[in-house]
């Protein structure tokens, strides 16, 4: 895997070894990145269930000022950390440790806010529509801000989630991004 666009065009990603995380397709973060763009110049980023960070890093990649990994499986965890440093972008990222539920109240706990989400939570867990809930609730997501679930395209999230309008879907066959918007 690779960064595909922006400063870091090209530099190679560690990915996960074994079967706890799913890296996100080139063509889905193509689309997703295309979409995000003009949202990303001097963003702060949240990347839910990061696995290897490739979503995050392309946001950083591509002119975002910070990003925050959350990831829970130590496999993934090191080949994360081994990425934001082989990137040299630590002083951009924060990698932490955790389930998105606990990150999620350590993070509002410590008042911090995000412009873009982006959450690609394991299909079988069923956690999209938790975690949405836990961002929905408005104090994490700056009015305004966008959250981007990828999930099963069988089992689309709901069109309103507390603070959050759902506003546009991209299928790639079985994958879906639903996008949502904070109220403003």
């Amino acid at each position: 895997m690779r960064v595909i666009a922006g400063a870091l065009k090209g530099r190679r990603l560690e990915v996960p070894r074994g079967r706890t995380t799913r890296p996100t397709a080139d063509q889905v973060r193509i689309a997703l990145m295309d979409t995000l763009a003009p949202r990303l110049a001097g963003a702060r980023v949240l990347d839910l269930f990061a696995g290897g960070g490739g979503v995050g890093l392309e946001a950083l990649s591509r002119g975002a000022a910070h990003a925050t990994f959350v990831e829970r499986d130590a496999r993934a965890v090191a080949a994360l950390e081994t990425n934001v440093r082989a990137l040299g972008v630590e002083d951009r990222a924060r990698v932490l440790r955790l389930d998105a539920a606990r990150a999620l109240a350590r993070l509002a706990r410590e008042g911090a806010r995000f412009d873009v989400v982006f959450l690609d939570p394991p299909y079988e867990a069923g956690l999209t529509a938790e975690t949405l809930e836990g961002l929905g609730r408005g104090s994490l997501v700056v009015p305004g801000g966008l959250v981007v679930a990828q999930h099963l395209t069988k089992r689309p999230p709901a069109p309103q989630v507390g603070e959050m309008t759902a506003f546009r879907a991209r299928r790639f066959g079985e994958t879906t991004l639903t996008f949502f918007r904070a109220r403003e």
